[in-house]
C-alpha cells in the first residue's frame, strides 16, 4: 500500500466530501419534494371531500348523514394510501441516490409480499370488497338490513367486516368478502305491506273504504304524521284464500318507521272493523269426543 501525501489525502477528502454532500443534498431535495407532494395531495383530497359534501347537502337529511360519513371514510383511506405511496417512492429514490443497491431489497420485499399475499388472501379480499362496499353506499350504520339471510340493525362497518345486531341482541359479524346478498330495508324510504283478510260474506269495497278512513285519521295524528311519506296504496283484492279474501296495501314511511306505523295501523283497523261489523276470518275446528261420535252414529241409524 503506497503512502499518500497530505495534498493527496486532502484531494480525496475534498472529492469524496463533495460527492457525499451532493448526495445528501439530493436526498434532502427528494425528501422536500415528497413532503410537498404529500401536502398537495392532502389539500387536493380535502378539497374533493368538501366538494362532495357540498353536493350531499342537497340530499335528504338521513341520506346526507350517511353520505358525509362515507365520503370522509373514503378520503381518509385515500389520504393514507397516497401518503404511504409517496414516502415509499422517496425512500427507494433516496437509497439509490446514496449509492446503495436496492435490487436485493426490492427482491426480498417482493418475496415477502408474495408470501404475505398468499397467507392473507381472505384479508385482502375482505378489505378490497369493503372498499367498494363503502364506496357504493350499499348500507350505512343505523340501517336495518338482511345479509346472507340474517336480519338486524347495522351497528358498525369497517373495511373488513360489517356487524348486525338482531332483535334478540345477538351480534352477527360478516367479512365483506363473504357477503353474497344484501337487502337494505331502510334506504331512502321504507314501507309497511299488509295482506288483510276479510270474510267472503263481506263487501271488499266497504273494507277498503274503512282502510282509507283509518289511514286518514292516523295521518292527521301529529304523532304519526311526520313518519308517513305518502297516501296509502291499496292495490285491491290480491288473492282468494281458503277462508278469506285478501286485500293488499302499502304505507310508505321514513326509514325504520314502517313497524311502528304498521302496528298502530293494525290496532286501529281492528277496532274499526269491529265497529262496522266486518269479520276478520280465522280457522275454525270442530272436535268430537268418542261418546258423541257413537251417539251421533246410533241416532243416525235409528233415524
Amino acid at each position: 500500500m503506497r503512502d499518500f501525501t497530505w495534498d493527496q489525502w486532502r484531494g480525496l477528502i475534498v472529492e469524496y466530501g463533495a460527492a457525499i454532500a451532493l448526495s445528501v443534498g439530493h436526498v434532502l431535495l427528494i425528501v422536500l419534494i415528497g413532503w410537498i407532494a404529500v401536502r398537495a395531495a392532502r389539500r387536493a383530497l380535502r378539497k374533493l371531500e368538501s366538494v362532495l359534501i357540498a353536493r350531499a347537502e342537497q340530499e335528504d337529511f338521513h341520506e346526507r348523514q350517511g353520505t358525509e360519513r362515507r365520503i370522509k371514510t373514503l378520503t381518509g383511506l385515500l389520504t393514507t394510501v397516497v401518503r404511504i405511496s409517496i414516502w415509499a417512492v422517496v425512500l427507494v429514490t433516496s437509497l439509490t441516490e446514496l449509492g446503495l443497491n436496492i435490487g436485493p431489497i426490492l427482491a426480498g420485499a417482493g418475496i415477502a409480499g408474495l408470501a404475505v399475499g398468499f397467507g392473507a388472501q381472505n384479508l385482502v379480499r375482505d378489505i378490497i370488497a369493503g372498499f367498494f362496499f363503502i364506496m357504493e353506499n350499499q348500507v350505512r350504520v343505523g340501517d336495518v338490513a338482511i345479509i346472507n339471510g340474517t336480519g338486524g340493525l347495522v351497528e358498525s362497518i369497517s373495511f373488513r367486516t360489517i356487524s348486525l345486531r338482531d332483535l334478540r341482541g345477538v351480534v352477527h359479524i360478516f367479512p365483506h368478502g363473504a357477503v353474497s346478498t344484501v337487502s337494505n330495508m331502510s334506504k331512502g324510504w321504507s314501507a309497511y305491506v299488509l295482506d288483510m283478510g276479510i270474510a267472503y260474506k263481506e263487501n271488499p269495497d266497504e273494507a277498503i273504504q274503512v282502510m282509507r278512513e283509518v289511514f286518514a285519521e292516523m295521518r292527521g295524528d301529529p304523532e304519526f304524521a311526520s313518519r308517513i311519506l305518502e297516501d296509502i296504496e291499496i292495490f285491491g283484492v290480491d288473492s282468494f284464500g281458503d277462508s278469506a279474501v285478501v286485500v293488499k296495501m302499502r304505507i310508505k314511511t321514513v326509514p325504520l318507521q314502517q313497524w311502528s306505523v304498521g302496528r298502530e295501523f293494525n290496532r286501529r283497523l281492528k277496532h274499526a272493523f269491529d265497529a262496522r261489523g266486518i269479520e276478520i276470518p280465522f280457522p275454525h275446528r270442530t272436535v268430537y269426543f268418542p261418546d258423541e261420535i257413537r251417539t251421533a252414529v246410533r241416532t243416525k241409524q235409528e233415524g
